[in-house]
């Protein structure tokens, strides 16, 4: 069965969002910190792990193999539910396996997040143990947006993935509800979305006769707030 996480920094939403069964952890990063109004990354963050029990994927923003791993090491002690959120590659396109390697060798949970391809999958798996809990997150909707098909990507990760219990292969940038139906076809381990689309996912289940009601009722209830005249 897919895990839904939410994407989400703003801790009322967060909040609310932890009381949700059919959410099972947070993933974060911080561009959403920022937008949430963050001040201090790392008090803000804090109060978000407190905020729950589920895993929450914080991330380092150094561009730096040293400092990732500095940033990194700090991170892993925020909270037992913490996971680590790397990037795959730094602004200048060079492979964080060292990285990887080295914050995995020390057991900390790791999100490694921005993969676009397969062989991005491959070189991270070189880099794990089989033990230490590994978050794999692939950008399907950025993918999609350029004409890419994201499918094909989650395939052949799922398949390289799939001798290593401790890793978790998550569909990220979610564009709509029905990545959710894509995600759980494959078999996919997680799916994360932001707060609006879960609430559509919740909603799944109406039928075709509902739908067209319900859009029709919309169209009525909006030409009646307008007095239109014909």
């Amino acid at each position: 069965m897919t895990k839904i996480f939410c994407d989400i920094a703003d801790k009322s939403l967060i909040k609310k969002f932890n009381k949700k069964k059919i959410v099972k952890g947070f993933t974060t990063n911080p561009s959403l910190m920022r937008k949430a109004g963050a001040k201090d990354y790392k008090i803000y963050s804090l109060q978000i792990l407190k905020a729950t029990n589920k895993p929450v994927s914080c991330e380092v923003f150094a561009d730096d193999e040293k400092n990732m791993i500095l940033q990194g090491d700090k991170i892993s002690k925020w909270g037992t539910n913490v996971y680590v959120k790397v990037p795959v590659l730094n602004s200048k396109g060079k492979f964080m396996g060292r990285v990887i390697k080295n914050l995995n060798s020390k057991k900390i949970k790791l999100n490694i997040t921005a993969v676009y391809t397969h062989r991005q999958t491959r070189q991270i798996l070189n880099c794990i143990n089989k033990k230490t809990k590994v978050i794999i997150s692939i950008f399907a909707g950025r993918m999609a947006d350029t004409g890419k098909d994201p499918l094909k990507i989650f395939k052949k990760s799922i398949i390289l993935a799939k001798n290593y219990k401790n890793v978790e292969i998550l569909w990220a940038s979610t564009r709509e509800p029905y990545n959710y139906i894509q995600a759980r076809s494959l078999n996919c381990h997680i799916i994360t979305a932001p707060p609006e689309i879960i609430e559509k996912i919740e909603n799944f289940g109406k039928s075709y006769l509902k739908l067209t009601t319900d859009t029709v009722k919309g169209f009525l209830k909006d030409s009646k707030k307008s007095k239109f005249k014909i």
